[in-house]
């Protein structure tokens, strides 16, 4: 494992997570604010470059989405206010960037290939790169910023990776024990939050779709009871604030919201989310008052020529 221009702390709290409830639900004051801010006619829906392949998505205090692009690398920006968005980050040959997440101007994403990045979000410049293991056989998915590292998933192995924010430091290997049992040959941990007592991480393991608590300590995962539906198969993107957690279940074109019971060994499904909008979405975010999501598309023909968006939905 190596780490590369290692950057000096600029570590703040990380903004999104889910609303608590689906209607009017009590919110902190910077949410509170950004709901304030969040005009009616702000766009719900927005284009993203032809042939772009997005899968991540991540939204920090102000109403700009980050999605990272399968195709190459690329990280496009769009003004949530606007809908009109940008390249940052260009990205190169052999790269990839699927789940990311925000850290007060610093962007750190899931690579894939054995790879997490860094990058500035403000210039696009690259800061670092963490080799976490090696590419072949190994599929970095998605990350969460939780203290002080943002962990990472192996959708094709059973460890986690927990990366230094904003400094230098040794990467550590958390590998999964306890009830988790890693299925050959499909994608295994996917979505990644942290538990609400700050304990540990939930993990969604997308075949056959169960929920995991995983102790940060010791690695042990405790497979989540789920009462009113049997699985989250095709669990992707998780999203949480408070107790409630929302699972991206991609190819179902659905959302699950499930509360969690203090020591989040139980989910109870409270209702789930739909819209004819959705096309295969991966991963959401929230800003003020709406979820906003990818839609990647994985049951079309990916040509040059084929359309990517983004869609929000209000909760």
């Amino acid at each position: 494992m190596t780490r590369n221009h290692p950057q000096t702390s600029r570590r703040t709290f990380l903004g999104g997570a889910a609303l608590a409830g689906l209607g009017l639900a009590s919110i902190g004051a910077g949410s509170a604010s950004a709901a304030a801010q969040q005009k009616a006619t702000w766009p719900t829906e927005f284009a993203l470059p032809d042939a772009f392949l997005p899968e991540g998505i991540t939204i920090g205090r102000k109403p700009y989405a980050y999605m990272g692009s399968r195709a190459n690398g690329a990280v496009f920006r769009t003004d949530l206010r606007t809908g009109v968005g940008t390249i940052l980050y260009a990205g190169g040959a052999g790269q990839v960037s699927v789940g990311l997440k925000l850290d007060d101007g610093l962007l750190y994403i899931a690579g894939n290939t054995g790879v997490a990045r860094v990058v500035d979000s403000r210039t696009g410049e690259l800061v670092a790169t963490h080799q976490l293991t090696e590419a072949t056989g190994h599929f970095i998915n998605d990350v969460i910023l939780h203290k002080d590292r943002a962990w990472f998933t192996d959708s094709r192995d059973a460890v986690l990776y927990g990366v230094p924010r904003g400094r230098a430091g040794e990467i550590r290997a958390l590998p999964l024990t306890g009830d988790w049992t890693q299925t050959p040959n499909v994608n295994n941990a996917n979505g990644i939050v942290a538990t609400p007592d700050g304990r540990g991480l939930i993990v969604v393991k997308s075949t056959p779709g169960e929920l995991y608590n995983v102790s940060l300590r010791t690695g042990a995962a405790t497979r989540i009871t789920l009462v009113g539906q049997e699985s989250v198969v095709n669990g992707d993107g998780l999203v949480r604030m408070g107790r409630t957690l929302y699972v991206v279940q991609n190819r179902l074109n659905l959302i699950s919201v499930w509360d969690l019971d203090a020591g989040a060994t139980t989910a109870t499904l409270r209702t789930t989310i739909t819209d004819p909008r959705f096309d295969v979405p991966t991963t959401a975010a929230r800003y003020g008052n709406r979820l906003y999501l990818v839609n990647a598309r994985f049951t079309t023909p990916q040509t040059p020529e084929t359309t990517f968006n983004g869609v929000s939905v209000s909760l």
